[in-house]
C-alpha cells in the first residue's frame, strides 16, 4: 500500500489498552461521538473515521477473529448515531462522518486446510463493512497457513503467494478493492490435504513428545 503512495498506520489490537464495551450508551445520549472510557480507543475513533481503506487481520479463532480485536470493534459505536435507517433494505446506524469511497479489506490466516473455514469470519466482516457504510473489498485467505513458513524456508515455490499480497496492497490502493486473482493466488492449495494432515500431526506429535506428553 505505501508503495503505491499510501499514508498507513498500523496498530496491533493485542497491544492496545482497550476496555470492554459496556453497552450503557454514554457514547449516543450523554457525550455523543465519546465513550465515557478513557484509553488507547480516543485517538482511534477519529483516525478510523478519515481512513479511505481499513483493513483488518486477524487469525481464525474459533471460526472467528481474535478476542482483542473484536472488542476493538465492539468500541466503535461512538462513531455511529443512536438513530435508526433503512439502508439497503436493512436497518443500521448512520456514521456520524461519512466517507464517501471508504472500503474495508480482509487479511487472514487459518490452521485449517479447506478454504470454507473463513465462511463466519467474511460474513462478519462483511457485515461492519456495511455498517460502517463502506464497501468491502475483499479478503486475503491464507488457509493452511502454518506450511507456509516451512515451505518458504526450504526453497519450495510460494513466492507468488506473497507477490499477489503486495498487488493487492496496490490494487486497493488505485482501484478500492483486492484484485481477484490475487485473492486467488494468495489462498490458493500449498499441498494436498492429506499430506498436510501427515505434516501437521507429525509436528504436533513430535512436540508434544518434547514435553513428555501423550
Amino acid at each position: 500500500m505505501k508503495d503505491e503512495g499510501a499514508e498507513v498506520d498500523v496498530f496491533y489490537t493485542k497491544k492496545l489498552a482497550v476496555k470492554p464495551c459496556e453497552g450503557e450508551y454514554a457514547c449516543w445520549f450523554k457525550t455523543p461521538g465519546a465513550c465515557f472510557q478513557r484509553d488507547d480507543m480516543d485517538p482511534l475513533l477519529s483516525l478510523i473515521s478519515r481512513a479511505e481503506v481499513l483493513v483488518f487481520a486477524t487469525p481464525v479463532y474459533v471460526d472467528g477473529m481474535t478476542g482483542p480485536l473484536k472488542n476493538f470493534m465492539d468500541r466503535l459505536i461512538p462513531i455511529g448515531h443512536p438513530e435508526i435507517e433503512i439502508r439497503d433494505g436493512h436497518c443500521r446506524h448512520p456514521q456520524r462522518e461519512k466517507l464517501e469511497g471508504g472500503v474495508l479489506a480482509l487479511v487472514a490466516n487459518c490452521g485449517f486446510w479447506e478454504l470454507d473455514n473463513f465462511d463466519p469470519l467474511v460474513v462478519h466482516m462483511k457485515a461492519v463493512a456495511k455498517n460502517l457504510e463502506r464497501e468491502y473489498a475483499g479478503a486475503l485467505l491464507r488457509p493452511h497457513g502454518g506450511a507456509l513458513r516451512p515451505m518458504l524456508e526450504g526453497g519450495m515455490a510460494v513466492g507468488d503467494v506473497f507477490d499477489a499480497a503486495r498487488e493487492a496492497g496496490r490494487g486497493i490502493v488505485r482501484d478500492g478493492r483486492i484484485p481477484e486473482r490475487e485473492m486467488k493466488i494468495v489462498s490458493r492449495e500449498l499441498l494436498p490435504r492429506e499430506a498436510f494432515i501427515d505434516v501437521a500431526n507429525t509436528r504436533m506429535k513430535r512436540a508434544l513428545d518434547k514435553l513428555g506428553r501423550r
